[in-house]
C-alpha cells in the first residue's frame, strides 16, 4: 500500500524574505524553509545567473519590461534549488562571474523580487529583499545574522582561507551591502524594526531558525 502524500501546513504569510549578512547561514534555513513549506526558493544569485543566461545586458537596457517578463518566466521555470553549504550569500557586488553589478541590472533584480512575490509561495533570500517588499501585508520579513566571530570563522571554513582574509571578504561585502542599501532604498542605518523576526544564528543551526520562520509564517513549527 503507498504512502500518503506528504500533507503542507497552512501558511498566513505567501511570502517569505530573508536577507542577511554572509556567513550567517541565511540559505541552509532558507532551503528548509521552503522544503517545509512547499515554497520555491529563489535568492539573489540565482536571479542574477538567470539574468546573464538570458542575455540581458547593456545591449538590451532600454527595454526593461521585455527583459523583466523574459527573466520571469525563466526564474518560474526553475525548481526548487540547493544552496550548498548556505553560509555564503550573492554579494550585490557580484554577478556571479567577477563583473559589477550595473544599477540597471540591480534595478532588474529589484523589479523581478517584487514580480516574484506577487505569484506567492515563495521564499526570497536577499541582500534586501524584506525592504522592496517592505509594503506587502503577505510577507514575513526576517533578517538572519551572526557575530562576525561567527561570521568569520564559518566564511574561512567554507572558502578554505584564514580567518583574517575571511574578515577582509566579509569588511568588503558587509559595505557593498550598505552602499547597496543605502543607494536603492534611501536607509542608512538598517535597523531591528525593518524586520519582522531577527534571528542570531551563533548559537542556532539552520534547522532552529528554519522552525521560527516557519512557525511565525503561520505554519506548523
Amino acid at each position: 500500500m503507498g504512502s500518503r502524500p506528504r500533507t503542507l501546513p497552512a501558511v498566513g504569510h505567501k511570502v517569505i524574505c530573508i536577507s542577511s549578512e554572509d556567513g550567517a547561514g541565511a540559505l541552509a534555513a532558507a532551503q528548509l524553509v521552503a522544503d517545509g513549506l512547499g515554497f520555491r526558493l529563489i535568492d539573489e544569485d540565482i536571479v542574477t545567473r538567470a539574468a546573464v543566461e538570458a542575455g540581458v545586458d547593456q545591449e538590451v537596457v532600454a527595454d526593461v519590461e521585455r527583459r523583466k517578463s523574459a527573466l520571469v518566466r525563466l526564474i518560474e521555470g526553475l525548481g526548487p534549488a540547493g544552496m550548498g553549504t548556505g553560509y555564503v550569500t550573492a554579494s550585490p557586488e557580484s554577478l556571479g562571474y567577477g563583473q559589477p553589478v550595473s544599477d540597471e541590472l540591480r534595478g532588474l533584480i529589484k523589479s523581478v523580487i517584487e514580480e516574484t512575490a506577487t505569484a506567492g509561495k515563495v521564499v526570497i533570500v536577499s541582500h534586501a529583499a524584506s525592504l522592496a517588499l517592505a509594503n506587502r501585508d503577505d510577507v514575513l520579513r526576517v533578517f538572519v545574522t551572526a557575530s562576525p566571530q561567527t561570521r568569520e570563522r564559518r566564511l574561512a571554513t567554507v572558502l578554505g582561507v584564514d580567518e583574517k582574509e575571511a574578515a577582509r571578504t566579509l569588511k568588503r561585502s558587509d559595505a557593498g551591502r550598505t552602499d547597496y542599501i543605502k543607494r536603492f532604498y534611501g536607509i542608512g542605518a538598517e535597523l531591528p524594526t525593518h524586520y519582522d523576526i531577527v534571528i542570531n544564528t551563533d548559537k542556532l543551526t539552520p534547522e532552529d531558525a528554519a522552525r521560527l520562520i516557519v512557525d511565525a509564517a503561520g505554519g506548523s513549527p
